[in-house]
């Protein structure tokens, strides 16, 4: 995947992410590589992820199997790029 390629699928991600998680910040507020959970990130809580799992699935196909593989996948957005475009 390309810099360019990727840059727009971490943008897309953040889109995602305000669109389903209704989130009152824009992309440019969200860091590449900021805690998604936790007061020194983005702030997302348990109910967050549940509601960011499905909408991963939905508009990217991405397949998460179980709380563990959740943990590593979900730290920030670059991450959950790194893991869509691994199963691409």
């Amino acid at each position: 995947m390309s810099a360019e390629d990727s840059a727009a699928l971490r943008e897309r991600i953040k889109t995602v992410m305000i669109d389903e998680l209704m989130l009152p910040d824009s992309p440019a507020d969200i860091g590449d590589d900021a805690p998604l959970f936790g007061p020194e990130g983005v702030g997302l809580d348990s109910v967050d992820a549940l509601q960011l799992v499905v909408a991963l699935e939905k508009h990217f196909g991405l397949k998460i199997p179980d709380a563990d593989a959740a943990k590593g996948v979900l730290r920030s957005v670059s991450t959950i790029a790194e893991a869509i475009g691994a199963a691409a």
